[in-house]
């Protein structure tokens, strides 16, 4: 009996020290949550798309020759973002071949005028807010247009290029941490331009874009996995 009592009295107390040196040690800290890090928007980027252009042009001459213009684009972009926090600011250059014409024949008959855009372009700033791997945003700038007008009978058709500016919205979603696909609606308002030398009077048009596009962003990709504690 006094055997089994010194031995019970010895594992107590064994029991006591090695939690009291366990409360001597500093616990390292463990981690509560393993969280991967939003997508980042900031880098270049360059790209296609493809879209159709639809708007109204009239001249201005003998009367007023007012006709709806329609038609598709094809052309590509090269720009730069920078996020901060949810905000992403950056700037866009784009440039598209068009085919976007119309013609008024009711006017006069056996007279018709003929509007047509050749290439439509713009230099715009973007800015958005970021959820993740999409980018809704708003963009402006200026807005560039090569069109062309004739009549028929006519000399011919004049080209012309001119200034206008351009606004619009867009959503963008990261596929993968390099490529982004994106939906766009642009307006172009290039105000008027005075004909010559063919013909005599103003033209004066505005056109509405729908564009789907891909780009490719030159970034270094996420960072590390942060560890919470």
């Amino acid at each position: 009996m006094k055997r089994l009592f010194l031995a019970t009295t010895a594992l107590v107390a064994f029991a006591a020290g090695a939690q009291a040196a366990d409360l001597a040690v500093p616990r390292s800290p463990i981690a509560s949550a393993v969280v991967m890090p939003a997508f980042s928007w900031t880098g270049f980027y360059v790209g296609v798309h493809a879209g159709f252009g639809f708007g109204r042009s009239t001249g201005f001459g003998p009367g007023p020759f007012p006709a709806n213009t329609s038609g598709p684009l094809i052309g590509g972009q090269v720009g730069f973002n920078y996020q901060i926090n949810q905000i992403v600011l950056g700037a866009e250059a784009d440039l598209a071949f068009a085919a976007i014409s119309g013609r008024d024949d009711v006017t006069l008959p056996g007279f018709a005028a003929h509007y047509r855009t050749h290439m439509l372009g713009s230099v715009r700033a973007r800015a958005g807010v970021a959820v993740d791997r999409a980018l809704l945003y708003v963009t402006g700038g200026l807005g560039i247009q090569g069109g062309s007008f004739a009549t028929n009978p006519g000399p011919g058709p004049e080209r012309y290029s001119r200034l206008g500016w351009t606004v619009g919205a867009g959503v963008e979603y990261a596929i993968t941490p390099n490529w982004t696909a994106k939906l766009e609606y642009s307006y172009y308002n290039f105000g008027t331009h005075t004909l010559g030398p063919l013909y005599v009077g103003t033209v004066q048009s505005h056109v509405h874009t729908v564009k789907v596009g891909l780009n490719y962003l030159f970034s270094t990709g996420s960072s590390a996995v942060v560890a919470r504690y």
